[in-house]
C-alpha cells in the first residue's frame, strides 16, 4: 500500500529536485551559461548525468521485466558500449571540442551547409521527441497505477517539476538534478535487491536459485543476425547506436562541451559508460531476485495474469516496507524527470541554433531559449499523452523511429568528418534513402498490413547499422557522380 508516510517521501523528494536545480543555477547567465553552464561542470556530475539520461525509466522497469521473463543476456549491450567509448572519444569528442560550437549539428555548417545542418537537426528533433514521449508515458503508467491517479496526472507531475527547473537553470540545473535522481534511482534499485536478497536467504542463495533457474545467463555466443540475444547482434551491431547516440545526439555532446576540456569530457563519457556496466548489473538482478521471490521459493504469490512488466510494480505496492516504497517510487519520477529536463533543454538549444539559426551571441537568445524549452515540454507532454492512447505495440514504435533516425545522423556526422567535400545535397538525400532501407527489414507502425520482405533475417538492433551503411554507401557512389561544384545547398 503506498501509504502517508509515502506520500510525505516522495513530496519531500520532487521538493529536493526543484530546490537542488534552482540553487545550483542561481546567478546571472547567458546562452552559454544557460547551454553549457560555461565549460566549468566538474567531469564526474557530466558522467553520472549522462548515464542518469541514458538509463531512463525503461531501464528500471523495463530491466528487471526482461530478465524475470528471459535471461540476462542483454548485459551483452555493455559490449557495444565499452567499443562506443573508444569511437567517440577518438573521432567525435576531439572534433566538437575542436571548435567554438554551442551545438553538435553546427560542426556540420561548418563541412557541408546550412541546409545539411537544419535537416540534420530537424531530424534529430523529431527523434527526440518521439523517444521522450515514450519515455515520459512509460513510467508514468506504471506511477499511475501504483499512486491510483489518472495517468495524466502522472505524466503532468514529472513534467512540471522537471520543466520548473529546467527553465531556470538550464543545463547546470539538468546536471546536478541528474547526480540527485541517479543517487535515488540507484540506492532504490539496491534496496529492492538486499531486501530480496534477505528474504530468500542472502545473496549467495540468491545467486544460487537464480542460476539454477537460468536467470543468470549473460553471454551467447551465436552469430545469427536475426535474433537479438546474440553476441553480434546486441554485442556488436548495437554498437553503431551506442555510437549514433554517444556521438550525434545533442544531450551527450552538449554534456562533453560543459566540461572544461576534451580530456575531462573523455573521462566522463568513461565514468557514464562504466556506471552503465553496474547500474545494467544491479537491475538485472533485481529482475532475477523478484523471480527467485515470486517463482521459485513462492514467498509470495502474484494475482492471476500478472504481465511481467507488472512484476516490479506489484512487489513496490505490496512487497516493499512503507518508506521504501516512496523512495522507489522517488526513484521512478527520477528517471521519468531527467529523460525529460535533458530532452527539452537539448531540443531548446537546437531549435533556437540549429534549425532557425539564430546567433547563441543574441542577447535575446537566452529569453527564446526558455521560452522553447516550456514550448518542448508541453510537446512531450502531448506526444506522452498520444502514446498513453495509441493503439499497438509502443516498443515496436520506439524501436523502429530509433533506427529510422539514429543510423543516418550517424552517416551525416562521419561523413562531415572523412568526406566533407561530398556534395551537400547528395548528404541529405542519401541520409532520407539510409531511413526508407528500414522498410525491408522492419515493420511500419502507420501501416499495420505491410509485410517486410526481409523482416525475419535482421533483429532490432541491427536497425541503426543499416540505415547508417546504406546512407553512407549512397552518399559515397552518388557524389562521384555528382560533384559538390554543381549544387549547393544553403537554405
Amino acid at each position: 500500500m503506498f501509504l502517508g508516510v509515502d506520500w510525505l517521501v516522495l513530496i519531500l523528494y520532487l521538493v529536493a529536485s526543484v530546490f537542488v536545480g534552482l540553487w545550483v543555477s542561481r546567478g546571472k547567465k547567458n546562452f552559454s551559461d544557460y547551454m553549457l553552464g560555461g565549460g566549468k561542470i566538474p567531469w564526474v556530475a557530466v558522467g553520472i548525468s549522462i548515464i542518469a539520461t541514458s538509463v531512463s525509466a525503461t531501464t528500471f522497469l523495463g530491466a528487471p521485466a526482461d530478465v524475470y521473463a528471459e535471461d540476462m543476456t542483454f548485459l551483452m549491450f555493455n559490449i557495444g558500449a565499452f567499443i562506443s567509448i573508444f569511437i567517440v572519444g577518438y573521432v567525435f569528442i576531439p572534433r566538437f571540442r575542436g571548435l567554438s560550437i554551442v551545438s553538435a549539428y553546427e560542426l556540420l555548417e561548418v563541412h557541408f551547409s546550412r541546409g545539411v545542418r537544419r535537416v540534420a537537426a530537424v531530424f534529430y528533433s523529431l527523434h527526440l521527441i518521439l523517444r521522450t514521449g515514450i519515455l515520459l508515458y512509460a513510467p508514468s503508467l506504471v506511477l499511475s497505477k501504483i499512486l491510483d491517479i489518472n495517468i495524466i496526472y502522472a505524466i503532468l507531475c514529472s513534467a512540471i517539476f522537471a520543466t520548473i527547473y529546467t527553465w531556470y537553470g538550464g543545463i547546470k540545473a539538468v546536471i546536478w538534478t541528474d547526480v540527485l535522481q541517479f543517487v535515488v534511482f540507484f540506492v532504490g534499485g539496491l534496496f529492492v535487491l538486499w531486501l530480496v536478497a534477505d528474504v530468500v536467504g542472502g545473496f549467495g542463495s540468491l545467486y544460487s536459485l537464480a542460476s539454477n533457474a537460468g536467470k543468470t545467463i549473460w553471454f551467447n555466443p551465436s552469430l545469427n543476425p536475426g535474433e537479438a540475444r546474440t553476441l553480434i547482434s546486441a554485442g556488436f551491431a548495437y554498437a553503431v547506436l551506442e555510437v549514433a547516440i554517444r556521438g550525434c545526439d545533442q544531450q551527450f555532446v552538449q554534456r562533453y562541451l560543459s566540461c572544461s576540456g576534451a580530456k575531462e569530457a573523455n573521462k566522463s563519457s568513461v565514468l557514464s559508460m562504466v556506471l552503465g556496466v553496474v547500474v545494467s548489473l544491479v537491475f538485472y538482478w533485481v529482475g532475477a531476485a523478484l523471480f527467485v521471490y515470486y517463482q521459485v521459493v513462492n514467498h509470495a504469490k502474484l494475482p492471476v495474469g500478472t504481465d511481467v512488466n507488472q512484476v516490479f510494480p506489484h512487489f513496490i505496492l505490496h512487497g516493499l516496507p512503507p518508506g521504501l516504497t516512496g523512495l522507489v517510487v522517488a526513484a521512478i519520477f527520477a528517471a521519468a524527470m531527467s529523460s525529460l529536463s535533458s530532452a527539452i533543454n537539448a531540443l531548446a538549444n537546437t531549435t533556437e541554433v540549429d534549425i532557425l539559426g539564430r546567433d547563441p551571441q543574441d542577447p535575446k537568445s537566452l529569453g527564446r531559449a526558455k521560452i522553447w524549452t516550456v514550448l518542448w515540454a508541453t510537446v512531450g507532454v502531448v506526444a506522452a499523452v498520444i502514446a498513453a492512447y495509441a493503439s499497438g505495440s509502443l516498443l515496436q514504435k520506439a524501436l523502429f523511429f530509433t533506427g529510422l533516425f539514429t543510423g543516418p545522423l550517424l552517416a551525416i556526422f562521419i561523413l562531415s568528418f572523412f568526406r566533407p567535400r561530398t556534395n551537400p545535397a547528395v548528404v541529405i538525400f542519401a541520409s532520407v534513402l539510409g531511413m526508407f532501407s528500414l522498410i525491408l527489414f522492419n515493420a511500419v507502425p502507420v501501416f499495420p498490413n505491410y509485410v517486410p520482405p526481409f523482416g525475419k533475417l535482421l533483429s532490432w538492433p541491427w536497425n541503426p547499422l543499416i540505415s547508417f551503411s546504406i546512407a553512407v554507401i549512397s552518399a559515397v557512389l552518388i557524389d562521384f557522380i555528382i560533384p559538390r561544384a554543381k549544387v549547393n545547398v544553403t537554405a
